[in-house]
């Protein structure tokens, strides 16, 4: 009897064993973008990551896509990764619901180009800002991805200086950064969801709106706006970001797949968009709208009109000092890319 119970204990360790190595993790990825990787930067990239994770950990994680917030809006999967319902998403704006300093890459004209945000988001200032998601959140950002640069249109007249703003009625995402930026030029900031937006500028509840490029195409906004000002006032960061105590669960080599199939998932989703938003440009275009590009001059009088009002706001918020921290971490990478042309 005893040597049967001891050849049956065995025999369980090894089933235990061979169990334990043979678990499969399964990782749920919310978007809530359209599911066309062609027109969404959000879907490739997340179709991007699970291919990679899926085949790089041999069937260990199994990483299912839900997108067009079939998992619910971007406040409801991030609450669900919070509380471990979901896995992982991709997720934007709303995440300075839960990350106040979030919001300090929503100042306007603070990036100059996607290269500068790019490199100072995956350098050491993104690293700070990963670092402080995690130990005020209890969630994870793997990386970041792009949003875009987002553009003013409207149905009245052309917008080449901060005083043709005033009086314009434009929809708004119903945030403290926009509404303050729009009401130091005059405009009448006017907060609109966007499964609604199409049919305010239609009907003229507002005049105009702001979005990148790929999300005004996406919307067919040319159908029902005249103008668009490429002034690239606010530079909008996608964060991608998974649940900790599911990230810790993995072992040591599939975290590791995870996070550098973040990584490069967010520079396809980086590639997309830039392609979205060469090629739409000239969509727009061709369905009659009329695009004007601000010159430099042009270009700091927006940012002299509209920054302050949006960092004076803040400041109350957000430490002065992280704000500081990245302005100058874009001053730096600007002189760093000048000096290279040297």
């Amino acid at each position: 009897m005893k040597r049967f119970l001891m050849c049956f204990v065995m025999i369980i360790m090894a089933s235990t064993m061979v169990f334990a190595q043979g678990k499969v993790y399964e990782l749920k990825l919310a978007h809530a973008d359209s599911t066309d990787p062609t027109v969404s930067r959000k879907h490739a990239q997340a179709l991007t990551f699970a291919a990679m994770v899926n085949s790089r950990s041999g069937g260990r994680i199994n990483v299912k896509v839900y997108g067009a917030g079939s998992l619910g809006a971007e406040r409801e999967y991030v609450e669900g990764i919070k509380a471990g319902t979901v896995e992982a998403g991709i997720a934007s704006g709303v995440v300075s619901n839960f990350f106040p300093a979030a919001a300090i890459t929503d100042i306007p004209y603070l990036f100059p180009t996607s290269q500068v945000a790019w490199n100072v988001m995956d350098g050491p200032f993104g690293d700070k800002l990963r670092g402080m998601f995690l130990q005020q959140t209890g969630m994870r950002c793997l990386a970041f991805a792009e949003v875009g640069f987002r553009h003013f249109t409207n149905n009245v007249r052309p917008i080449k200086s901060p005083a043709d703003m005033k009086g314009l009625k434009i929809r708004v995402q119903e945030t403290p950064v926009y509404i303050n930026m729009l009401k130091a030029v005059g405009a009448s900031p006017t907060p609109v969801a966007w499964t609604e937006t199409y049919t305010a500028l239609q009907t003229g509840v507002v005049d105009g709106q702001e979005n990148p490029i790929g999300s005004i195409l996406m919307a067919k906004l040319s159908e029902v706006q005249k103008y668009i000002t490429l002034d690239g006032h606010v530079y909008g960061v996608d964060w991608f970001i998974i649940n900790e105590k599911f990230f810790k669960s993995l072992p040591a080599d599939l975290q590791y797949i995870v996070l550098d199939s973040a990584q490069v998932s967010c520079t396809v989703g980086r590639g997309v968009l830039t392609y979205i938003n060469a090629m739409g440009l000239q969509t727009l275009i061709d369905n009659k709208m009329q695009a004007y590009s601000p010159t430099e001059a042009e270009m700091a009088a927006f940012q002299n009109a509209m920054q302050p009002a949006v960092l004076d706001w803040l400041k109350t918020k957000v430490d002065p000092k992280l704000i500081a921290e990245l302005q100058q971490a874009v001053v730096d990478e600007v002189a760093r890319q000048k000096a290279a042309l040297k």
